[in-house]
């Protein structure tokens, strides 16, 4: 079994990943890391080189694979949600969880975090315009992905985790009683 956090980026999912599966007793993986490793490049040139498309095969064979593994949890791009193929193996796996933030909120944690430039693209049109567009974009397929969804507005970490902790109780614990 997998548990998958999806949201759009800035949205904690890889932060919470490891958090959550140390509470689990199980390993984790940010599928934009692996996605890295095994291109040897960052995501901004995998975009330049290859454009979005290129970038976003890459990324379907990596959860293709990251997706197969047993006690893990998967931070997935934000954008991973793009492909039926994808949200189809994340429901398989296990529970998908929907970490959400109001945009301007993904704005500010994407705009303070240093990495983002170096590995990430930019915004194409710059800023919450964007976020709010292509959030309005994900959002069916955030929605028909997920298991459950996290508002992580407000919530440090160790919050997120104790209510992904809590959600996921319930899953075992319908699955137990042969619900």
């Amino acid at each position: 079994m997998v548990v998958t956090l999806i949201g759009y980026r800035g949205s904690g999912k890889s932060s919470v990943a490891g958090p959550l599966a140390e509470r689990l007793g199980w390993a984790a993986c940010d599928a934009d890391a692996a996605l890295e490793s095994a291109a040897g490049a960052t995501i901004r040139e995998i975009f330049a080189a290859e454009g979005e498309a290129g970038f976003r095969r890459r990324e379907q064979t990596v959860l293709a694979e990251l997706l197969q593994r047993d006690r893990w949890v998967i931070a997935a791009g934000g954008g991973a949600v793009l492909s039926e193929t994808t949200r189809r193996a994340m429901r398989a796996a296990g529970p998908v969880i929907w970490l959400q933030a109001a945009p301007a909120t993904l704005w500010a944690r994407i705009a303070g975090d240093a990495t983002t430039a170096a590995r990430r693209p930019n915004l194409a049109r710059g800023g919450l315009a964007e976020i709010q567009d292509l959030l309005a974009a994900r959002e069916p397929f955030y929605r028909e992905c997920a298991t459950f969804t996290i508002d992580t507005e407000g919530l440090a970490v160790a919050q997120i985790v104790d209510e992904a902790w809590r959600l996921l109780q319930t899953v075992w614990n319908q699955v137990a009683a042969g619900k």
